[in-house]
């Protein structure tokens, strides 16, 4: 028997695919929205939402025994508006130019669906290790849009993937810029953020359509 369970290991695996907290359950589209313009903004939030679901899910589930019924969902608030203070305060220490790209963004993963969303669903109702398997997939499933997206805006609206340039020099006329390729600004607008998901979960939907009816 490997390290997990087949049951523990679909915590993991179903919200990367069938059960995409953004592609099926349509959540945490404000942010996929907002900060995908750039790659390197889309992977740290990504880890940021995967740092602050993982750890709250352990908590709300350590407290989930203690914590009257009538403020639960007060509770969920202050551990996970703690939790994002940290890394917050992590991302000023360590990257202050990109704290200051993710901005207020950072501090709405507070009001992300996804992260009430699963302490209320799962980590009210299982031990924390179940709790953590959970939080690490949701979170694993958001931010794999949220690279893609921002992979896609990056690259087709700024011609770059991490701030390197990718398809050439668009000032000296070198690589794709040499054939006539023009960045497409419009990619760096939040509508077209928008399209992206859109075409992801309708492709996402298509392969998994016998999932949906059923």
């Amino acid at each position: 028997m490997g390290l997990l369970s087949k049951k523990d290991a679909k915590l993991i695996t179903d919200p990367l695919a069938d059960n995409n907290p953004i592609t099926i359950q349509v959540l945490g589209i404000c942010s996929a929205l907002a900060i995908t313009a750039e790659l390197k903004a889309s992977i740290v939030m990504g880890i940021s939402v995967m740092a602050v679901l993982g750890i709250g899910n352990v908590v709300i589930s350590l407290m989930r025994n203690i914590i009257p019924s009538k403020i639960r969902i007060i509770v969920q608030l202050v551990v996970a508006a703690a939790l994002v203070i940290v890394v917050d305060q992590i991302l000023k220490a360590f990257s202050y130019e990109l704290s200051k790209t993710l901005s207020v963004f950072v501090g709405l993963i507070i009001t992300n669906c996804i992260i009430m969303g699963r302490f209320e669903a799962f980590a009210l109702g299982n031990g924390p290790w179940r709790s953590f398997l959970d939080g690490i997939g949701n979170a694993a499933g958001y931010a794999i849009i949220l690279v893609i997206v921002g992979f896609f805006r990056e690259l087709l609206g700024s011609g770059t993937l991490l701030g390197f340039r990718v398809l050439g020099d668009p000032i000296e006329k070198t690589g794709l810029y040499a054939l006539g390729y023009e960045n497409n600004g419009f990619m760096l607008l939040s509508p077209m953020a928008l399209i992206v998901v859109g075409v992801i979960i309708w492709v996402q939907r298509y392969k998994n359509r016998a999932l949906i009816e059923d």
